[in-house]
């Protein structure tokens, strides 16, 4: 069984998005899907891929990453479904350390979610719509000063 993957290019491959303290891109966007070469068979649902790079644009705060989520808009900016029915793809932060972002610190994740299989036939998709959901917490650096002396030696015994 030969295996064929077919790549489609998503025009522009490259957004910048900002929501609230969250500022980033999504980079190398494309569909790949896999079908068996032989018989057209499709081997595997189509994939949106790319990379997701975020930061926190604030001066003052953290920014914890908890879920995004990512529907496929029509012409008449209605949902998509997925193969399942679903009409949006979940996806987490699942790299340890990754989830949070300091200001100014920036984080890559790696896209790779379903992708509805009529938008590469109807060619109907117009729009994409990224939601990501966060928990900002203040940034704060604080310093303790306290008072020392150093008291006369002791014999020990």
């Amino acid at each position: 069984m030969a295996l064929e993957g077919t790549t489609y290019a998503v025009t522009p491959a490259a957004v910048e998005v900002h929501a609230g303290i969250i500022a980033g891109e999504i980079t190398g966007m494309r569909v790949v899907q896999r079908l068996e070469r032989s018989s057209d068979r499709l081997i595997s649902t189509p994939r949106l891929m790319g990379a997701l790079r975020l930061w926190s644009s604030s001066e003052t705060h953290s920014v914890r990453l908890v879920v995004a989520k990512i529907q496929y808009l029509d012409d008449q900016w209605r949902p998509m479904e997925l193969e399942d029915s679903r009409i949006e793809e979940t996806f987490r932060f699942a790299t340890y350390g990754s989830e949070w972002l300091d200001p100014g610190q920036k984080a890559i994740h790696a896209l790779n979610v379903a992708f509805p299989a009529d938008a590469l036939t109807a060619r109907k998709l117009t729009r994409l719509r990224l939601e990501i959901g966060y928990v900002s917490s203040p940034y704060r650096e604080e310093m303790f000063s306290f008072g020392v002396s150093i008291g006369n030696p002791q014999d020990e015994r």
